[in-house]
């Protein structure tokens, strides 16, 4: 029998750690209490690597670790959780992804995996039989890496399946569209229509609008789409969930939020239906920056405290922002999507406001820009200001990431499958400063991990994998990619866990597991730490844990 006296010292030690006195912890009522054994916990705290149990108590929260314990347990003092054998960590957090985005790729049209032109335009054709004329065709997720053709595709190659509907497919990156010409026609794109500021209709050789709008030229077809209502926002956002916790993620920063999400997301969390920690950065609006100044429409598991501002665009579109010229098109530098002057007003505003700043950087040239505005304004590490990406740097920016006090939020997935054409984009010397993981870590930066999902897929395995491997997911690894930047496991482990939890001023609650933290863990059946690196792209997630709540359990779920 699990000795009494055992939990009640491991209560006593909690309550003085939290500022109660001995003998007030020994008056507490007793508390119904959780505990996770029977596998291996890994609970990322090199004092103490490895424990046989965690307990955890009503509130949620950690009573303490044990030491091994008798199977010969007091059920009517604890519910004991048998992991069989499997490997729990500390709650996995996506330090970077977008809810909003995963759940509407599991509604909509979702092009992931297109492995051509040709097999765009046949499914295209497939999906618009029996469609009224007119009606929009809206779909996402195409990238044309790989694809025989050894371009992007284009209005004409839309037209001959599409001549009634206007068609809008976007890139997986999120920063390029392809339209047809029915859509082109419906707003008025003509070959004579100016480029916006931060974007670029791309034209052919003779001067003609190909179909290929970048960045904020995307804004021009955007009247074509309806947008959705609240309950649409809601179904998306609760069904965003469901895919993470499945995946084994407790958290997610969430990027790029419409300040008119924070109330959906506050009455799903009161209904039991986000069962996801949530860190979320608005959009940089007026409506955006006095939500996150005031913390409207927190809750216990929601933090409302942060904005999201673009410099440039994507490395794939060609609209990440270089300080020389693309090696494959010497015409453009990229794109870049706010002034330093407004950068530096926005800067100054949120100090003031006490709002944290997240700020989407992929080029070189962006990201320089940003550590240079930052240093200028004389602002301390205590912020803990993220740069998103932080994608490509020129070698000497990399220690001033850590030396200014900024986090580093990147996404190792982005590393194995850019690879495949930045050599071509940047040429091979541009690629000492990108996706630098280990060297930003060994310069004293904080590299918080995410996904940047619905980009990428948004699996705590591939980030894993991709952080230990630094290969694609059938064990390619080029020329150019750099290997030495590779992390360990313990490395990679921490850049999901403690990592984005400092990035998020959560420290204190979550990233480790260990006595008086909230008690959120993810299970897989596969010991992330000691197996082979292609073997990690093979776990299955077992059960994710929020706040002691089982908010996935794979025993159950299958037989739903």
């Amino acid at each position: 029998m699990l000795r009494i006296a055992s939990l009640a010292l491991a209560l006593t030690l909690a309550a003085c750690s939290a500022g109660q006195t001995p003998e007030a912890a020994e008056t507490e009522p007793a508390q119904r209490l959780t505990v996770f054994t029977g596998g291996t916990i890994y609970t990322g705290n090199p004092d103490l690597p490895t424990v046989d149990a965690v307990v955890v108590g009503e509130d949620g929260r950690i009573v303490g670790t044990a030491p091994p314990l008798s199977e010969d347990w007091d059920e009517a003092e604890i519910d004991l959780v048998d992991l069989k054998g499997a490997y729990m960590y500390p709650g996995f957090t996506d330090a970077h992804a977008h809810l909003m985005g995963i759940g509407q790729r599991e509604l909509n049209l979702s092009l992931e995996g297109t492995a051509s032109i040709d097999e765009l335009v046949t499914r295209i054709e497939a999906e618009l039989v029996g469609m009224e004329p007119g009606v929009l065709l809206f779909g996402r997720g195409w990238i044309e890496t790989g694809w025989p053709e050894g371009r992007m595709p284009s209005a004409a190659d839309l037209d001959a399946v599409s001549p009634d509907n206007p068609v809008i497919l976007i890139r997986s990156d999120g920063h390029a569209l392809v339209a047809n010409s029915a859509a082109m026609d419906a707003v008025g794109i003509t070959d004579e229509t100016e480029n916006p500021d931060g974007g670029a209709i791309e034209r052919d050789a003779d001067g003609h609008a190909t179909g290929m709008l970048i960045d904020n030229a995307m804004a021009l077809v955007a009247p074509l789409r309806s947008q959705p209502d609240a309950a649409a926002k809601a179904r998306a956002l609760e069904t965003g969930a469901e895919v993470y916790v499945s995946r084994g993620w407790t958290g997610v920063h969430n990027m790029s939020v419409g300040p008119d999400e924070a109330p959906i997301m506050q009455e799903l969390a009161g209904e039991g239906k986000m069962p996801l920690r949530l860190w979320n950065a608005f959009d940089a609006t007026e409506d955006g920056m006095a939500l996150a100044a005031a913390q409207d429409y927190e809750t216990p598991t929601i933090t409302n405290h942060a904005i999201k501002l673009y410099m440039d665009g994507a490395l794939g579109s060609r609209g990440a922002q270089l300080i020389k010229p693309y090696s494959d098109r010497p015409d453009t530098s990229g794109l870049s999507l706010i002034t330093d002057e407004d950068l530096a007003d926005f800067m100054s505003r949120a100090d003031e406001s006490g709002i944290q700043v997240a700020i989407h950087a992929i080029g070189d040239l962006a990201n320089q820009r940003i550590l240079d505005i930052y240093e200028a304004g004389g602002y301390p590490p205590e912020k803990r200001w993220r740069i998103e990406h932080t994608q490509i740097l020129a070698p000497d920016d990399i220690a001033r990431v850590g030396d200014l006090g900024l986090i580093a939020s990147m996404q190792p997935s982005h590393a194995i499958g850019d690879l495949h054409f930045a050599p071509s984009r940047l040429g091979m010397d541009r690629l000492a400063g990108a996706y630098a993981w280990k060297a930003l870590i060994d310069d004293g930066a904080v590299v918080a991990g995410g996904s940047d999902a619905p980009v990428e897929v948004g699996s705590p395995l591939i980030e894993f994998y991709a952080a230990v491997a630094r290969k694609d997911l059938k064990g390619f690894e080029g020329e150019g990619w750099h290997p030495e930047q590779k992390l360990t496991r313990e490395q990679a482990l921490a850049l999901f866990t403690s990592a984005a939890a400092y990035a998020a001023f959560q420290e204190d609650d979550l990233g480790t597991i260990e006595a008086g933290k909230l008690a959120d863990f993810t299970v897989f059946d596969i010991d992330l730490m000691t197996v082979p690196e292609a073997e990690i792209l093979d776990a299955k997630t077992v059960m994710t844990v929020v706040g002691g709540k089982i908010v996935y359990d794979s025993s159950t779920a299958e037989d739903e």
